[in-house]
Order: structure tokens, then C-alpha cells, then sequence
């Protein structure tokens, strides 16, 4: 006889992320997702010839998380990880507490994974994936806010965005594993919370069935279009934008141009990706939709009006048929 259902689809899923990695390291809480994940990833990784190493981060937002975050490094070393790594991190406040644990955890996990070389495994299920597009259609900050998270991302791999949340569970109780559950997970403070125990059974109920599939099978349709989108709005871009040394003569502390006659005529959807991509690295921070769309306004909606101010101190304007990046304080 095999594992059980659960066990197996965990494992066949991290066998076919672990394909062509050379070392990788788990990002585990401790809880049932991310441990489900580790006793996979320490079955699985030695068969495809993967070093696997474990990572646990303390976010010391807790009672006892210090002593908590021990014992999944013990959990690491008994299932063979190496290295197992614990690490303590300082949380903002920026952006509210979740975004601040979230951003301090990331950073902790990039750094750990450039040092040694390796990709990140993260635990995040097809639930979490759902809960994620809830978020970004109540953000309405645009498609690539709906999307979700990718399986793979720079460093990091998701090998059970296709696994539901009850598989994960099933198998840490199959392998009587011991499952932290996150106090913080039934805290309606937290938006997630909210969408994990309201907002979702609630349309589950409503529609009647199928929603956290259908969320989750809506952002990987989205994510595939918006990727051939900017993709071509990045070879547009390659063909007709000009670069100008911010000090050369004659040219006022401008960065960069581009002809409006290259750009009036694209569908919307393109043109926006243009600019976004044209005047993000002179600003250096992505464009929000409000900024993007006045940039855009400069060329459908021309009526005289002003430059667009961007983070990093430079502005956009129209002049001679062309868009231009300043610097603002040699603006003109």
C-alpha cells in the first residue's frame, strides 16, 4: 500500500517543483501548510539527489514564539534538514501589521537563500491563493492586483498552490505531525481572518460551491494574459524609447523620452504598460494606477495641464510631440 491520498498528492506536487533545483530550503511555521510541505519536501528531496535545508522565522509578535520557533527547528533537524536555520526579526509597522510581519519575513528569507544559493519552498495553498485575489478586488488597484501569487517567483516556489487546505491538514494528521495553530489565524483583527472565516463561506454558500477553485483558476487565466501583455508592451517599449544622460548638454536634467506618436495609437491596456515600464526605473518605485493614468491623460486627454510628479523626485510632461522625464528640481 502507498501513503495516504493526502500524503501522496503533498509529495507529487513538491516532486515536480524540486525538478531541475540544486538546493532548497523550507519555510516552515510550523503550521499544517508549511509543515505538510517539509515532511514532503524531506521525503522527496533526498530521492531527487535536492539538499533541502529548513528555515523557520520568529517574528517575536507572540508569547513564547521564541521557544515555539525551537521546536520547528527540532521538527527540522529530526526529519534531516540541513542547515536548519532560526531567525529573529524586528517587524515594522509600515502598512499595517500583516504587511509589516510579511515584508520583515521576506526579508529574512531572501537573505538566507542568497547566502546559501538556494531557492525557498513556501507552503501557501489553492486557499491562500483564493484569499489573495479577494484582497486585490477590494484593493481595485488593477488586474496584476488579482492575479495572486505565482508558483514561482524569482527565489521563491509554492508547490501546493494547486493543494486545498484540508489536504494539508489531512496529511500532518495522517503523519501525526505537530500542528501550531496560529492564534493570529482566528484573530478577526486581520483582514485574511475575515475572508478565511466569513467572506468566503459566505459565497461558497451563496453560489454554491466551487468558489476558492474558481478564484484560484481565475488568477492563473489572468496572470497568463497579463504576462503576454507585458511582455509585448516590453518589446514595444525596447523599440521606441530614448535615454538621455540626466547632465548632457542641452538637455535640462531630462532622463528619458519617448514620441507620443509611438503611443497614441496602442490599445489602452498596451499603452499603459508602456509608460509604467518606460517611467518606473527614472522614479524608482512602480507607478500606482492614479499616477499611471494621469501619465496617460498627456496623451488622450491633452489639455495643457501640468507635469505628473513621480516618487524619486521626477516628473513627466508633454512637450514638442514628445512625453519627457525630469528631474524636478532642474525642471523647466
Amino acid at each position: 500500500m502507498g501513503p495516504a491520498p493526502a500524503v501522496a498528492e503533498i509529495r507529487r506536487a513538491v516532486r515536480a517543483a524540486l525538478a531541475g533545483l540544486d538546493r532548497v530550503l523550507v519555510a516552515c511555521s510550523g503550521g499544517a501548510d508549511s509543515l505538510a510541505l517539509a515532511a514532503a519536501a524531506a521525503f522527496e528531496a533526498p530521492r531527487a539527489g535536492v539538499p533541502a535545508g529548513l528555515v523557520t522565522v520568529d517574528h517575536g509578535l507572540q508569547a513564547g514564539s521564541a521557544e515555539r520557533a525551537e521546536r520547528v527547528a527540532t521538527m527540522g533537524y529530526e526529519l534531516g534538514f540541513d542547515p536548519v536555520e532560526v531567525i529573529r526579526v524586528e517587524v515594522g509597522t509600515d502598512g499595517g501589521p500583516e504587511a509589516a510581519a510579511r515584508s520583515a519575513r521576506y526579508a529574512a528569507l531572501r537573505a538566507v537563500a542568497e547566502a546559501l544559493d538556494a531557492t525557498v519552498l513556501l507552503g501557501h495553498t489553492l486557499d491562500d491563493q483564493a484569499e489573495t485575489v479577494l484582497l486585490g478586488l477590494g484593493r481595485g488597484s488593477g488586474p496584476r492586483s488579482i492575479v495572486g501569487m505565482a508558483a514561482v517567483d524569482g527565489r521563491y516556489i509554492r508547490p501546493l498552490l494547486g493543494v486545498r487546505r484540508a489536504t494539508t491538514a489531512a496529511a500532518c494528521a495522517t503523519l501525526a505531525l505537530p500542528v501550531w495553530d496560529d492564534p493570529h489565524n482566528q484573530d478577526p483583527v486581520f483582514q485574511r481572518t475575515r475572508l478565511r472565516h466569513e467572506v468566503l463561506p459566505l459565497l461558497e454558500d451563496v453560489l454554491q460551491g466551487g468558489v476558492t477553485e474558481a478564484l484560484a483558476r481565475t488568477a492563473g487565466l489572468l496572470r497568463d494574459d497579463l504576462d503576454a501583455l507585458d511582455e509585448l508592451a516590453a518589446q514595444h517599449l525596447s523599440q521606441v524609447v530614448r535615454v538621455s544622460p540626466a547632465n548632457a548638454p542641452g538637455t535640462h536634467g531630462q532622463l528619458a523620452e519617448i514620441e507620443l506618436a509611438a503611443l497614441a495609437n496602442l490599445p489602452r491596456a498596451l499603452r499603459t504598460r508602456v509608460l509604467r515600464l518606460w517611467a518606473t526605473p527614472s522614479g524608482g518605485a512602480p507607478l500606482t494606477a492614479e499616477r499611471t493614468a494621469a501619465i496617460d491623460d498627456l496623451i488622450t486627454d491633452w489639455h495643457g495641464q501640468g507635469p505628473v510628479d513621480l516618487p524619486g523626485g521626477v516628473a513627466v510632461r508633454r512637450e514638442s510631440g514628445r512625453l519627457v522625464v525630469y528631474s524636478i528640481d532642474r525642471r523647466e
